[in-house]
């Protein structure tokens, strides 16, 4: 099944009024949370136009593992976010509120 038939199946369950465990919205809420911070990542390797080989070497990580947290595919420990945002040459903001979560790295000023 496609992502975005998936997608449709589940508004339409939503839409008939059934709703998800607790459990199973913690991990999407979770999921979304990563994928935000791994939109984040990328936006600001890509505004200074760096690879993620380059960001890798500044951050002391592998090229693997850049790749995997631009994709929400991991979440990171509070030293690498630490690590993240002085490669990135960023301060990282976070700010979570109910379901929302918003996520961005502000370039230090020149």
């Amino acid at each position: 099944m496609n992502h975005a038939r998936w997608k449709l199946t589940r508004e339409q369950k939503v839409s008939q009024g059934r709703t998800e465990s607790p459990e199973v919205e913690a991990v999407r809420t979770e999921i979304r949370m990563a994928f935000d911070l791994g939109q984040a990542v990328h936006d600001r390797r890509t505004a200074l136009g760096i690879s993620q080989t380059e960001l890798a070497r500044r951050a002391h990580m592998t090229q693997p593992q850049v790749s995997k947290l631009e994709l929400g595919g991991t979440v990171p420990t509070l030293p690498l976010l630490a690590r993240l945002a002085k490669a990135l040459d960023a301060s990282l903001n976070i700010a979570l509120d109910g379901d929302t979560t918003s996520v961005t790295f502000t370039p230090h000023a020149a």
